[in-house]
């Protein structure tokens, strides 16, 4: 092959690109602008070209589910599905394994991609609750989507794909599960190899465990209500299990439990005593079953999905000091409500929130709309107030309606009827989630994370090129010509080359250039073409070694804090574990007389 100027350039911004990407030195979103000015800039690609991810249907659809995804936050349903879904675990290895197993189950019959969106959110109240890094969970979450999805026909679009070129070459549909010998096999030793190799290759990373230590300790009061919690013991209501949150105190008739013990059982109108960091606060006020104690929170409106936490503090001229927090009448004053205090780290016992007197330097942690904001950032009455992000209130009355709405959007991504496809089941789930409140505009607009579209069209950019100048086409060829000529050796090669250009490409792309090789190579190998579909449908579902190999391997690597090189540690053993299972498995389901 000839490499001219354009060859040359498209393999310099692609290997600029990757090595950029390792070194994680630069944000993935410049990296990936600046390998498309140096495409643009020499005609390797148009504009056009360049930014047609940008409005791929497929990039969009991700957009969408993340608002869906955000009306499940928003709404508390994750705290029903999450504990119903995967329960509770006390290891890692545990905690991986009630993790992988259902996703797999779900995702041979549902797409991996608003599969993996609707479980994000999950996963992050999962990696709380049983107090395990987020590292450990978000890679061997899509992965276990993408082991599950080769399983079934229609598992992976990526499947569907390479079902339409065999039919095209003149053969007959592959039935539903004509691919499981081959798919169940392969789902489950990667299983296996996360669990067992996921304690070395899986970072400690992810935003629980980055985070800084809080020192200050607010005092926090609420109270049990509906039947969620009621009737729970405090172990089993997870309130022992909060990252920097400590149950010092149950009020009940007017008598104190302390110290409470996890086997405590809470009733209907218990008044809980917490101490805790900011973040363990705003958690605490999303928990379904409490609400913060004060009648105060009640008389402030009925907008409390519009409101906030607000930190404040108390300063030398605030005609607060002095003034217990009932006395002050804050929410007259103010139009806000004091939910939490903190006095110099101390821990404020054996006093309610309301008989608390105010000093200067006390931080308040206020429920708050805007407007407060507006009127006391820059008052004589505080020293500081600033807005607490992600600290709106959960609409827990709206989670069934949420619900609905999820579990229509995957129907209709599964079942495609009336000539629908997942655009319109995302497009229309994200719309009832605004218009139903499930979350506001504003929170729409921040879980869409331009970033993560711009990564991702990028990614579909630098496979454009390769395919474009014939680099793609050229590196499949000679991979297979270098391999022996034998029926394993084929199907080695094969698989080889498409698992390499599922990492670069998109999927249907790596598929689409190794499918027509793979039929003549199988032919003259002496195995049943079906061995070709099969090799490729697995090779190009093998998108485990890089996070632009595969669209879900990027939606998870800011929730799991991962650099580029964490999914090259564990994705290329992974990818040649699954190489291997699945040749090993077409070799039993298609025997030849040549010797292998």
């Amino acid at each position: 092959m000839h490499f001219d100027f354009h060859t040359i350039a498209a393999i310099t911004a692609v290997a600029g690109a990757l090595i950029l990407l390792v070194r994680g030195t630069l944000p993935h979103d410049l990296v990936m602008a600046g390998a498309l000015v140096l495409l643009v800039l020499t005609g390797v690609l148009d504009p056009r070209e360049a930014l047609s991810g940008l409005a791929s249907p497929s990039i969009i659809t991700i957009a969408l589910l993340l608002v869906v995804s955000q009306g499940v936050i928003e709404t508390g349903l994750i705290q029903w599905i999450g504990p119903m879904l995967f329960g509770r675990a006390k290891s890692v290895v545990g905690a991986q394994f009630r993790l992988m197993l259902p996703v797999a189950a779900l995702s041979a019959f549902i797409n991996n991609t608003p599969l993996v969106a609707m479980c994000i959110p999950v996963v992050e109240d999962f990696s709380r609750r049983s107090r395990i890094a987020p590292g450990k969970l978000f890679i061997p979450l899509t992965y276990a989507a993408t082991l599950g999805g080769v399983c079934t026909l229609i598992g992976t679009s990526t499947n569907l794909v390479v079902n339409e070129m065999w039919m095209k070459a003149g053969h007959p549909s592959l039935a539903m599960f004509d691919i499981a010998p081959v798919g169940i096999p392969v789902a489950l030793a990667g299983i296996a190899f996360v669990l067992l190799a996921g304690r070395a290759l899986l970072p400690e990373s992810g935003r629980a465990l980055t985070a800084a230590v809080d020192p200050r300790s607010f005092t926090v009061e609420m109270r049990v209500e509906g039947t969620a919690l009621a009737g729970k013991t405090v172990e089993q209501a997870n309130l022992r299990g909060l990252e920097g949150l400590y149950l010092a105190e149950i009020e009940r008739d007017n008598e104190l439990i302390a110290p409470v013990e996890p086997t405590t059982r809470l009733l209907g109108g218990d008044r809980l005593f917490f101490v805790g960091d900011v973040a363990s606060v705003v958690l605490l006020q999303k928990l379904r079953g409490l609400a913060p104690a004060t009648d105060e929170v009640a008389a402030l409106g009925q907008d409390r999905h519009r409101r906030f936490l607000v930190e404040a503090v108390v300063s030398n001229s605030s005609p607060l000091l002095g003034m217990t927090i009932r006395e002050s009448r804050f929410r007259s004053v103010y139009g806000a409500v004091v939910i939490a205090v903190s006095r110099n780290g101390e821990r404020l016992s054996n006093v309610k929130l309301g008989s608390i007197a105010l000093r200067e330097g006390d931080v308040l942690l206020l429920e708050a709309r805007e407007a407060f904001l507006t009127t006391y950032e820059s008052s004589r009455d505080f020293l500081l107030a600033r807005k607490i992000e992600d600290s709106a209130p959960v609409r827990h009355e709206r989670a069934p309606i949420a619900a609905a709405i999820l579990l229509g959007v995957i129907l209709v991504a599964t079942l495609q009827p009336l000539g629908m496809s997942m655009f319109h089941a995302a497009l229309g789930g994200a719309a009832l989630m605004v218009a139903t409140r499930c979350c506001t505009g504003t929170q729409a607009r921040k879980a869409l994370n331009v970033r993560l579209m711009f990564v991702i069209a990028g990614s579909l950019a630098l496979g454009l090129a390769l395919e474009k100048t014939g680099l793609a086409t050229l590196l499949a060829d000679g991979l297979i010509a270098l391999t022996p000529s034998s029926p394993v050796g084929t199907l080695a090669a094969l698989y080889l080359a498409t698992f390499i250009l599922t990492e670069l490409l998109a999927n249907a792309t790596a598929a689409a250039i190794v499918f027509p090789i793979a039929l003549a190579a199988v032919s003259a190998a002496g195995l049943d073409p079906r061995a070709a579909a099969m090799v490729v449908m697995v090779g190009a579902s093998a998108s485990f070694a890089t996070p632009i190999g595969y669209q879900t391997n990027l939606m998870v690597q800011a929730p799991g804090g991962y650099r580029f090189s964490d999914y090259m540690k564990i994705g290329i053993p992974l990818g040649l574990l699954t190489g291997f299972v699945a040749i090993a498995a077409l070799a039993w389901m298609f025997p030849v007389t040549a010797p292998l």
